[in-house]
């Protein structure tokens, strides 16, 4: 696969949320690619909820063949349980490259070997690429609502064994 996911540890999680850029990042990222103040700050949160079992919350996805972080994604709710929700971006200078099938493949993965058995993702209805990705990973839509930061998105579910 042409794409890996590194774990966002801790203290890289806090420079992120500080909206600083650690110097191990510097020049190593594609504009856009990391994940805004208020993503790491939710994944901060995330992690120091004592149901979440002690895996990373989020990850950068990196390009192989040059080491280059062309996105971000991660898990928005503990692992474990019966349902986890996932989210995924990646720079807009990488965009169609698969980056984000990749992405959404592995966190899947991730998810399933924790014990979970459904992946939740909520997609904006106008995300057309968004939607093609969780499609081909074998996401059904199952709903839609408003979400927390008022924005109508439409679920996307994968199921293990379906």
């Amino acid at each position: 696969m042409p794409y890996v996911l590194l774990p966002l540890l801790t203290p890289t999680l806090e420079w992120l949320a500080d909206s600083r850029i650690p110097a191990e990042l510097a020049g190593r990222t594609e504009p856009e690619s990391l994940p805004p103040a208020f993503v790491a700050a939710r994944a901060l949160k995330l992690e120091a909820n004592p149901d979440h079992p002690n895996l990373p919350t989020s990850y950068l996805i990196v390009r192989d063949q040059d080491s280059r972080v062309v996105g971000a994604c991660g898990f928005k709710t503990p692992l474990g349980l019966n349902r986890v929700a996932v989210g995924y971006g990646v720079a807009p200078s990488t965009r169609g490259q698969g980056a984000a099938s990749a992405a959404l493949k592995l966190l899947t993965e991730l998810a399933l070997q924790s014990g979970t058995s459904e992946v939740l993702a909520e997609i904006v209805p106008t995300n057309a690429a968004s939607i093609r990705v969780a499609q081909n990973a074998g996401f059904i839509q199952v709903g839609a609502r408003v979400d927390e930061d008022n924005e109508y998105v439409t679920q996307w579910l994968y199921r293990s064994g379906a």
